[in-house]
């Protein structure tokens, strides 16, 4: 239904999606501004630095689209709407992903697929067959670990009722964090981002392969091929997460 709606107005939609990709990609043009002065950031070339903006942007938009109206569930909570979406014959948690279904925020999987495309072509190296598989696994991981975030923050609500601004601190927050490389951050905040919450897992430690990097951390080689079991973890945490939030609403009270 909101995707019929979007486009019953094509030429607003339109306009809407490219300002989308526009604001997006003022977050590129500062990181080519910070290269106009230097050669390298943190021991990377612009074009390294390009992929890992381009990966996370990607992975951001891919979950962004489909879940990221997962924010507005405190909202719901407070005004009681969520009981009317618990006796309707569907999920809850599709009821509110497919919620005010936001096309133009395709605009930002663009930006970033295009910036993919330049970085890739700015790289000293060539990618394999296989490397470009596995590039496409990391945005596909990347997506699923951004998606489950906002699903746990989401779920988080059932408690706070009031957290999306923590929710986006983690999500648009990671985005910004993961566009730059690891090694200019210190030991401990990346420590955070790889034990505590696995933002690193989106792009940062499998991109360190594609890019024959060691890892800041000393981690060993086989934990680059992690991010799809990070991801599938992170999927079942938020569905038991969601699950116990689901039981232990109490509505409003209204």
């Amino acid at each position: 239904m909101w995707f019929r709606s979007t486009l019953a107005y094509r030429a607003s939609f339109l306009l809407t999606t490219l300002g989308n990709a526009v604001t997006s990609a003022l977050e590129f043009v500062g990181i080519l501004i910070i290269f106009s002065h230097v050669d390298q950031l943190g021991g990377f070339s612009v074009g390294e630095v390009a992929l890992m903006y381009a990966t996370a942007s990607c992975s951001l938009g891919l979950a962004d689209l489909f879940l990221g109206n997962m924010d507005q569930l405190g909202a719901r909570i407070r005004d009681g709407s969520v009981d009317t979406m618990l006796i309707r014959p569907v999920p809850l948690f599709a009821q509110v992903a497919a919620d005010r279904f936001v096309l133009r925020r395709v605009g930002r999987i663009i930006q970033g697929v295009l910036v993919l495309c330049w970085a890739i072509s700015r790289l000293d190296t060539t990618f394999s067959p296989l490397e470009y598989v596995l590039l496409a696994g990391v945005i596909g991981c990347g997506a699923v670990i951004f998606g489950a975030l906002w699903a746990l923050g989401g779920a988080f609500q059932f408690w706070a009722q009031d957290a999306a601004q923590v929710q986006n601190a983690v999500t648009y927050g990671g985005n910004r964090l993961l566009q730059y490389p690891p090694t200019i951050y210190g030991t401990e905040l990346l420590r955070g981002v790889t034990y505590l919450v696995p933002l690193a897992f989106v792009n940062w430690i499998p991109l360190l392969r594609l890019l024959d990097r060691e890892s800041p951390l000393g981690l060993p080689g086989w934990v680059d091929f992690l991010s799809p079991l990070v991801a599938v973890a992170m999927c079942v945490l938020t569905a038991a997460v969601w699950r116990v939030g689901i039981r232990n609403y109490r509505s409003t009270g209204s």
